[in-house]
């Protein structure tokens, strides 16, 4: 069983940056992309950034490139999401969440354990 923890969230204002942590439980951390995934209100969690198991690939959605960087610490079963720029669209809970094979991925489905989730606010 795999536990993940978020933390890191909490209220910016526009411009500001925010660095996310989840921690996870286990010793298989290293063998498994992970993700990390968003839920605005009334609205379908979305795909943020993924990062493979060693952390030598990433991915973006597109309205994050170039101010958001997914990160991993092996060592300390721990990712990261620093957030830069922010904007008050990307309010949202933000959720991590450990892909259930090797690699990376942007769909919902491929991720089989998720936290609990984040909570990011982005005031203008």
């Amino acid at each position: 069983q795999v536990q993940l923890v978020e933390s890191g969230g909490g209220l910016v204002q526009a411009g500001g940056s925010l660095r996310l942590s989840c921690a996870a439980s286990g010793r298989t951390f290293s063998n498994y992309g992970m993700g990390w995934f968003r839920q605005a209100p009334g609205k379908e969690r979305e795909f943020v950034a993924a990062i493979n198991q060693s952390g030598g690939v990433t991915s973006y959605t597109s309205s994050v490139k170039g101010r958001f960087t997914i990160s991993r610490d092996n060592a300390k079963n721990t990712v990261y999401l620093q957030m830069n720029s922010l904007k008050p669209e990307d309010t949202a809970v933000y959720y991590c969440a450990k892909h259930s094979g090797l690699g990376i991925a942007s769909s919902l489905t491929s991720y089989g354990y998720w936290g609990q989730g984040t909570q990011v606010t982005v005031s203008s």
